[in-house]
């Protein structure tokens, strides 16, 4: 019998909410998709509750009730399209939109926003959300979770294997053929954010198309020295990062300490570089036996960015998630529709061993229909 379930996300990149409708009576199976783009007022509202300033608190209580609402009719508008109706649906899951991620805080938080409150109340299925705290309480780093689910599909007995997530930021996901060694993970640095930024800033487009600009430019060897001596990239695991870290401000003080700043199509370029190589780094570093790497996230759509890993990473396997069952696009939005099941079984949604928490917990807050 089919156990239907959706999941719900939208990451730091802030383009807009990828929803699933799937079964995971099985080997999770997708059944229909819809992604819902955010338009330019409310994308530059959630950047600017992103930035450290004077967001009041009014402008966040409305956007967290607006935002519930469109993901509500985001998750109405794929059973719709498959024609599924409500009741069917055991449970959502949704990740809602981070706001603000500083899990080393003096008092550690993650908050994303999308009441869920809403969600359930316009769509008529319980919702499970707020997912991250809970591991946060527990000493973790509430990111990343979704390790957790490329366990479940993608963990091979044949081959060590690293599964690669390009969002606004990269994480990686270490999963050793050996069943009694444990999953390991974290975020790696940026992934698309700094590129989606620059290029909405120089051509008015919120992403690089193919990764068409950066392959005008050319590597600025300098810029990159600098990008690099940021001390998230040499931080040790478990860790994860944001648009706290890495964000245009950053960028900005470091081209302005140049003496000869490079042109944006070369600032690009090295924005590119520096994504693919920290990633590379990161896998050369923690996951040396690894032979095949499973990539999904947008950054899979960036040829530039994809070539340029494939030539750091050309001893091993570059592939797809399709390969494996799972588009690109939609393996996020995937886990968390399978870690609402796992909340609402009573089970641990985190793994200790990727998070740094004390121990395995359940995740998530239910929001009955």
């Amino acid at each position: 019998m089919a156990e239907l379930y959706l999941g719900l996300m939208s990451g730091t990149s802030m383009d807009g909410i990828d929803a699933v409708l799937i079964d995971l009576s099985g080997r999770p199976h997708i059944l229909a998709t819809k992604y819902t783009p955010y338009d330019k007022e409310l994308r530059g509202q959630l950047i600017t509750l992103c930035t450290h300033n004077d967001s009041t608190v009014e402008l966040l209580a409305s956007i967290d009730t607006s935002l519930g609402r469109l993901f509500a009719y985001a998750a109405l508008e794929v059973l719709q399209q498959a024609g599924i109706a409500a009741d069917m649906i055991r449970a959502i899951g949704s990740h809602g939109q981070t706001i603000r991620h500083e899990p080393r805080a003096v008092s550690p938080y993650s908050l994303q926003i999308g009441n869920p409150n809403v969600i359930a109340e316009i769509t008529g299925i319980t919702t499970v959300a707020d997912f991250r705290r809970r591991d946060i309480a527990a000493g973790g780093e509430g990111a990343p979770l979704v390790p957790a689910f490329h366990n479940e599909v993608f963990r091979s007995s044949d081959n060590d294997r690293v599964v690669v997530n390009i969002g606004g930021m990269a994480n990686i996901t270490i999963l050793p053929k050996d069943k009694d060694l444990p999953v390991s993970g974290f975020d790696t640095g940026p992934g698309n954010v700094l590129m989606d930024g620059w290029c909405e800033r120089h051509l008015g487009t919120v992403f690089d198309t193919d990764g068409q600009w950066s392959a005008t430019g050319k590597l600025h060897n300098g810029l990159l020295e600098y990008l690099f001596k940021h001390p998230y990239i040499n931080l040790k695991p478990p860790k994860s990062t944001g648009r706290e870290d890495f964000n245009l401000q950053w960028l900005d003080k470091i081209l302005e300490g140049m003496d000869h700043p490079p042109s944006p199509q070369d600032t690009q370029a090295t924005l590119c570089e520096l994504t693919a190589s920290s990633i590379s780094k990161a896998i050369h570093t923690h996951a040396s036996r690894a032979h095949e790497v499973l990539v999904c996230g947008g950054g899979t759509h960036n040829r530039m960015l994809m070539q340029r890993l494939k030539t750091h990473l050309q001893n091993r396997s570059v592939l797809s998630t399709e390969k494996f069952g799972i588009h690109p696009d939609w393996v996020e939005s995937a886990a968390f529709a399978w870690l609402a099941k796992q909340t609402l079984a009573g089970k641990p949604g985190n793994l200790p061993s990727v998070t740094g928490a004390k121990h395995a917990v359940v995740l998530g807050g239910v929001y009955k229909a």
